[in-house]
């Protein structure tokens, strides 16, 4: 699973939301909003956001909570697989 977590610097939500997702362990590929001129125009104001490919899984407040609701859905719609 390749997911992209947008964010900003300086942004409470998104530090939140970045340290749920070291303590879970989850992989993503961090990207600053303000330096893509694609990501700004489309999640400016949505930040932070966790992407699949061009999916929208998350978007702003989400923490562990959401973030392991998130992987059960995932792991349902595979059949239980991890």
């Amino acid at each position: 699973m390749d997911l992209v977590f947008v964010t900003r610097e300086g942004c409470g939500l998104c530090e939140k939301a970045e340290r749920a997702l070291w303590t879970l362990g989850i992989p993503y590929v961090r990207r600053d909003v303000d330096q893509d001129p694609g990501l700004f125009r489309l999640y400016t104001f949505r930040v932070p956001v966790l992407l699949l490919g061009e999916a929208v899984l998350l978007e702003g407040a989400f923490g562990e909570k959401e973030l392991l609701a998130l992987v059960a859905r995932w792991q349902e719609s595979k059949g239980g697989e991890a």
